[in-house]
């Protein structure tokens, strides 16, 4: 059993910037890949970055240049660094990790961009 927990959201204005954190509980952090994914209002779900276990990232083509995803396995922590930030990317961001077949997901946490 994996619990997922999410936390940094918040409001913050056109080209602002916030630093979201996935914290996962159990065992074998290190060996699965993790991922954020968000929906906005009125939308589906979607990708927006994943980093494999070796620390390879990947970013959806809308947020590419303008957030960085990290991972600390010590700290069994995903990061995921918005800079740049546009009204657009007002959604709930949802940490994800896939192991063994089976998708884990938090909470979410809400990200609100606005003036």
């Amino acid at each position: 059993q994996v619990q997922l927990v999410e936390s940094g959201g918040g409001l913050v204005q056109p080209g602002g910037s916030l630093r979201l954190s996935c914290v996962a509980s159990g065992n074998m952090f290190s060996a699965y890949g993790m991922a954020w994914y968000r929906q906005g209002p009125g939308k589906q779900r979607e990708f927006v970055a994943g980093i494999s276990s070796g620390g390879i990232a990947m970013y959806a083509s809308s947020v590419r240049g303008r957030f960085t995803i990290s991972r600390d396995n010590a700290r069994h922590t995903v990061y995921l660094q918005m800079d740049s930030l546009k009204p657009e990317d007002t959604a709930v961001y949802y940490c994800k990790s896939p192991r063994d077949g089976y998708d884990y997901w938090g909470q979410g946490t809400q990200v609100t961009v606005s003036s």
